[in-house]
């Protein structure tokens, strides 16, 4: 079993920054894909980012391309989605997933809200 567990979510202003971050503990995660996910109220959940826990290739959803950044630290089993130029429709609340060939392991999520 992997168990994640995100933080860092909150209020901000449209343009302000947030930082969430992903505690991984459990099994042994080499070779797992590392995401985060958002729901937003009536909408259907989305893919947002993902990080290769190995090498560390990254890929993102267009919308959150040039402003969100995941990155990870494995020293600390902590994954990071870096949120810059916030806007309000980034609002949702996001999670955090880890996998091999799908997402097997979800967190709990944590609400970002920006305010326009």
């Amino acid at each position: 079993q992997v168990q994640l567990a995100e933080s860092g979510g909150g209020l901000v202003q449209a343009g302000a920054s947030l930082r969430l971050s992903c505690a991984v503990s459990g099994r042994t995660f080499s070779n797992y894909v590392m995401g985060w996910f958002r729901q937003a109220p009536g909408k259907e959940r989305e893919f947002v980012a993902r990080i290769m826990w190995n090498e560390g290739s990254t890929y993102y959803a267009d919308s959150v391309k040039g402003r969100f950044t995941i990155s990870r630290d494995n020293a600390k089993n902590t994954v990071y989605l870096q949120m810059n130029s916030l806007k309000f429709e980034d609002t949702a609340v996001y999670y955090c997933a880890a996998g091999r060939d799908v997402f097997a392991y979800w967190g709990q999520g944590t609400q970002v809200t920006v305010s326009s």
